[in-house]
This record gives structure tokens, C-alpha cells and sequence, in this order.
């Protein structure tokens, strides 16, 4: 079985180094662990390490997750990161302290379960400020406020807008300035203290390392530099974080010397993708078929440690790389090591079919 090695203290590190960055810019910043998934033994190896205490909160996007997390510990604020869906209200009000909203049907559905649970529930309202997310429209967030600030057993924390996420939209310090004249806004229209101005993730911190984040932006919603030691801005490692939290290891299932191109009539019935090969019919190389497929995790998240390897073509459960004239030496049995890129943890970690393995 493919198997993720997940180095415990190298995360431990990672969340230790960024608290220390975010005290000293006096921003809070929350720990986003939904790549993390509903993975009890790993969760709870970060949610009660003492490192945790240096976070604002903790973020999901699973209703399960955030019930482990609770379990876990307690004594943990929580946050749910996307939009909830109306009908998954009452678990929202019960297990996260804060939730991010764009939708004033949404937030009335919350305020009602509070009162029902007799628990106060924080919100962040989200502004749509380019990446064609969540978020309200800018011109509507007077009368939204102004409805919002009326309802019973909801606190009104923050404002917030997501950038880098689907379109890649960067955080530009001209974006993040309007965020904060939005809430200095809203605070002098209303009268009202907007504690958390929540406009930067991990795109954002190379950014705050060359000191082009307005002061106004308050807090960050961190998962990549966490997990990856990396800002998806331009791929890099930041802030000396580790990059080697999380290793894939496959194993070598078959080993032949193979041609290069197809025989036969090709169809519509490839469930997996090839790479275009220009290789004469004739010429032939190694290919090495891996014990995990598409459903497992998409290749081109995934950097072979040997650079001599190729992606070659995948399906379902089967992975296939170029050897070429394999010149280490590799033979069936063998294990292939990967370097991960973001979604790639993710695919893994949800996986059913990838043994997980705790590295202190």
C-alpha cells in the first residue's frame, strides 16, 4: 500500500515559527487544518501540543471536523472557513465559535439556532473583492451590516475577503487598503467595533515579509506555509519553514521495458490522463507501474525525488512513470519517494486506500 509519512515536529515547528512572525507584526492569525481532514491520531498530535496556544483559532470546512476538534480539545475556539449550508446550521452554532457569511438568509439561520441553543455565535462577513468567490457585493455592505447588527445571540467580529484562492487574484496592497476603509467605514456608520479585519492567507505573508501589508489587516487565515512551508504567491518556502512535513512513498508493482507509444485503435474509454510523447513507435523504455491512481491523489501534484522520473500516465488505481534506460537500477518492490504539493496532502489525506504513518 502507497503510504503519507506526516512528520509530526516539523509541523509543530512550522506553527511555532509562524506565531512568533505574527506577534512580532501584531496580527492574530488562525491555523486552517481542513487538508488535514477528520484524521483523529494526527489532529490530535497539533490540537494538544502547547504550540496550538499561539493561534487565534482553528479552521474547517467539515462539519465532522469540527466536532473532532471540540473533542480533542474543548478548549479551542473554532472556525468554519466556507459559507455553511442553511440546513447544517444547528452543528455550525454547536461546534464553531465563528463562522465566515455572505448570505443574509444564512445568518438569519444562525442567529435563530442560537437562540434555540442559547449560545452566542461570531461571525466574519465576507466581501467579494475580485476572486469571484464568496462575498457580498461592496456597494450592499452598508444595508447588510445594518440588517446583520440587529439580530439576537450573533456578534459581528470581522470583515474578510478571499484573494488567491480559485482565480489566483494577488493580495495587492491596493486590494487589502480597501478592506480596512471598508471596516473603518462600517465602525463609524455604526458605531461598532470591528475586532478582526481578516484579508490575508498564506499568499499574502511574503507579502507582510516586505512590509506591503496596510496595518489595518488584522488576521490571517493560514494553511499552505503551515503544512508545506510555502506561500502559493510564487511557490517558494517562506520564513525558513520546514518543507518536508509530509512524504508520499509508492511502491514499484510491476517493472517492464515497455513501448513508448500505444497499440491499437485509442477510444473514449480512458479513465485516467496520458502524457503527449513524441517518441518514435519503435523505441522503448522502462515504465514502472505504482500502487495508487486518480482516486487516490492527481499526479501533477506530486514531484518525483529522483528527477530522472517521468510521469508516464495513470488510471483509477494504477500510476505509471518513465524510467527511461533505468539507470539506478530499480526493480518491482522498490518504493518511490514525492514531493507534495498542497492538494496533493489533501488528495492523500482524504484517501481511504493510502496508509497514513506518524513521524515524530
Amino acid at each position: 500500500m502507497a503510504r503519507l509519512k506526516v512528520h509530526i515536529n516539523r509541523l509543530i515547528e512550522n506553527i511555532e515559527t509562524i506565531s512568533a512572525f505574527m506577534r512580532k507584526h501584531e496580527k492574530e492569525w488562525t491555523l486552517v487544518v481542513k487538508v488535514l481532514g477528520t484524521h483523529k491520531e494526527i489532529l490530535a498530535k497539533l490540537l494538544q501540543h502547547p504550540a496550538i496556544l499561539g493561534t487565534h483559532s482553528i479552521a474547517v470546512s467539515q462539519c465532522k471536523a469540527l466536532r473532532i476538534i471540540k473533542e480533542l480539545n474543548p478548549s479551542l475556539r473554532t472556525m468554519y472557513i466556507k459559507p455553511p449550508a442553511i440546513k447544517n446550521v444547528a452543528e455550525i452554532v454547536k461546534y464553531a465559535d465563528i463562522s465566515l457569511n455572505s448570505t443574509i438568509a444564512t445568518i438569519k439561520a444562525l442567529s435563530d439556532e442560537a437562540v434555540k441553543q442559547d449560545k452566542m455565535h461570531q461571525i466574519i462577513v465576507m466581501v467579494e473583492m475580485g476572486e469571484l468567490r464568496e462575498g457580498i457585493k461592496r456597494e450592499g455592505l452598508i444595508p447588510f451590516y445594518n440588517k446583520i447588527f440587529k439580530l439576537p445571540k450573533l456578534q459581528v467580529i470581522g470583515i474578510g475577503t478571499n484573494l488567491g484562492c480559485m482565480y489566483g487574484i494577488q493580495p495587492t496592497y491596493d486590494k487589502l487598503i480597501q478592506l480596512v476603509l471598508f471596516e473603518q467605514i462600517i465602525e463609524a456608520k455604526f458605531k461598532r467595533s470591528i475586532e478582526l479585519v481578516s484579508g490575508a492567507t498564506s499568499i499574502t505573508m511574503p507579502i507582510m515579509e516586505r512590509g506591503k501589508v496596510p496595518d489595518g489587516i488584522n488576521h490571517f487565515r493560514i494553511g499552505e506555509a503551515a503544512f508545506l512551508g510555502t506561500s502559493p504567491l510564487e511557490n517558494k518556502p517562506i520564513l525558513g519553514l520546514n518543507t518536508g512535513a509530509f512524504t508520499f512513498e509508492a511502491n514499484i508493482v510491476e517493472l517492464y521495458k515497455k513501448a513508448s507509444q500505444p497499440d491499437g485503435i485509442i477510444s473514449e474509454a480512458a479513465i485516467g490522463s496520458t502524457v503527449e510523447d513524441s517518441s518514435s513507435e519503435e523505441s522503448t523504455s522502462y515504465k514502472a507501474i505504482m500502487d495508487f491512481g486518480v482516486l487516490d491523489v492527481d499526479a501533477e501534484l506530486l514531484i518525483p525525488e529522483d528527477p530522472e522520473i517521468q510521469f508516464f500516465g495513470n488510471s483509477s488505481d494504477l500510476t505509471v512513470y518513465d524510467l527511461g534506460d533505468n539507470p539506478r537500477g530499480y526493480k518491482t518492490g522498490d518504493t518511490i519517494k514525492f514531493r507534495l504539493k498542497y492538494m496533493a496532502v489533501a488528495n492523500l489525506m482524504y484517501s481511504r486506500f493510502v496508509e497514513k504513518i506518524i513521524v515524530n
